[in-house]
């Protein structure tokens, strides 16, 4: 059998050198973890291909060009393309590279890899065998998260990439402020706190920057109808397709809410979608494995109260709010909270949100891996006595019973700062906590 000739094709074109990638760059990097294989993933149109290309214009500023193999298999040519075909591609290079084999470290991107059925074997024994970093991607239903370890048997290791963060976002319109978020002029700051209105509207999707309100939602619905079709109907070969959808877009319209199963079961009920409450909990997760939510139980160490209690559910973007939410309220302090949540993700904390014996709620307590925690109270509308006693009661309560976390108030403007709060309780404006990582 002779090397596919679109395959032979994308080899000589994946060796040549190529054009600057102008593209965001991303505050992404691969762990530093010898012997895995790098597997990049997250939801749809998030920016994964875009990073490989980064990684393949970044890695061969320090090496030989054609020491960075980037492939794509998202190629109608290729559909169905032979597991053997991957090993008569590995023995072309190397018969066009010979001094390279198990001497220099090839780099090998594979993006949209999961076309090929089978490719974990292939992987894996390149890893064995050759001397290779291994970096792979996609983003169709054969690869969502939770099957990445598993496919590589323990081999490898993810990266979430996510759509555009704060400074990302203002990377992306040249407006990342040089040096400290809290030691910007006043005219700057302005300047960052109304793209930080633009930023909890809009998301960070990549392609949905810049576009008017309409065609933004057109695009950021188009994604979640993919995802529902192409990730979990095909995939898990769901038939309750009208639940499926409902399901997604109560809980993308009501973002930051608590939620029960037994509940939305109750109310597809109603409307005379029987479904099963195991078929619902099995949508949620995927649902969660394809990235489209994220979902946050509550924080304790008893695993029966955890799971008896509602979650907390949050889009993979604001945009997406607005997309699904079409009454037209004000949705600027669920989209803050959203936005805090996938920060804290970025800063790899674990994450729920408490509620105390009191009957306080405090909206996130984050772990970190350096053993701090945090009690974190989101609210973007703090102008009221009322609200702000009610806010920082919560946080003290909660205190009480996490008596280790330090107490955080995030506000959403600078002019917020000069709140009255107790001794104990930071208040951070939105801005200056999204951009002064600790």
């Amino acid at each position: 059998m002779s090397l596919h000739p679109v395959l032979n094709d994308k080899l000589s074109a994946a060796v040549a050198p190529g054009l600057e990638l102008a593209a965001t760059p991303r505050d992404v990097t691969l762990p530093p973890i010898p012997g895995k294989v790098h597997a990049v993933v997250g939801m749809r149109r998030a920016g994964k291909t875009t990073y490989l290309r980064q990684l393949q214009s970044q890695w061969r500023t320090s090496a030989e060009a054609a020491r960075v193999v980037y492939l794509s298999f998202d190629d109608d040519r290729l559909a169905g393309l032979p597991l053997e075909q991957l090993g008569m591609l590995l023995e072309e290079y190397y018969r066009r590279y010979p001094d390279w084999r198990r001497r220099a470290t090839v780099w090998w991107l594979l993006d949209e890899i999961q076309v090929v059925n089978g490719w974990e074997r292939f992987v894996r024994r390149v890893m064995d065998t050759e001397r290779v970093q291994m970096v792979v991607s996609g983003s169709s239903a054969r690869m969502l998260s939770r099957e990445v370890h598993t496919s590589l048997r323990g081999r490898g290791t993810e990266t979430i990439i996510r759509p555009f963060s704060f400074r990302e976002f203002l990377r992306h319109r040249g407006q990342e402020p040089e040096g400290e978020a809290r030691s910007l002029a006043a005219p700057e700051r302005s300047r960052v706190e109304q793209l930080l209105g633009e930023y909890l509207t809009a998301g960070g999707f990549p392609e949905a920057q810049g576009l008017a309100s309409g065609l933004r939602i057109d695009l950021l619905q188009g994604y979640v109808d993919t995802v529902l079709f192409r990730d979990i109907v095909e995939r898990r070969s769901v038939t309750q397709v009208a639940a499926l959808r409902w399901l997604t877009r109560q809980c993308l319209k009501n973002p930051t809410g608590r939620f029960s199963v037994h509940r939305l079961h109750q109310d597809l009920k109603a409307q005379g979608l029987g479904v099963a409450k195991d078929a619902l909990h099995a949508m949620v997760g995927y649902l969660e494995d394809s990235f489209l939510l994220r979902c946050v139980p509550l924080a304790t160490e008893s695993e029966r109260r955890r799971n008896s209690n509602p979650r907390k559910v949050y889009p993979v973007d604001t945009g997406m709010i607005g997309a699904f939410d079409r009454t037209g309220r004000s949705n600027v302090g669920y989209a803050l909270e959203t936005v805090v949540l996938h920060e804290l993700d970025r800063r790899q904390a674990e994450v729920g949100y408490v509620r105390t014996e009191a009957g306080y709620e405090v909206d996130f307590l984050a772990r970190f891996h350096d053993g701090r925690e945090e009690l974190i109270q989101v609210c973007a509308d703090i102008g009221t006595a009322e609200t702000r006693e009610r806010e920082v009661r919560a946080l003290e309560d909660a205190s009480r019973e996490h008596p280790r976390a330090t107490q955080t108030l995030i506000v959403l403007n600078f002019d917020q700062l000069s709140l009255k709060v107790p001794p104990g309780v930071t208040v951070h404006a939105a801005y200056q906590w999204l951009l002064d990582a600790d």
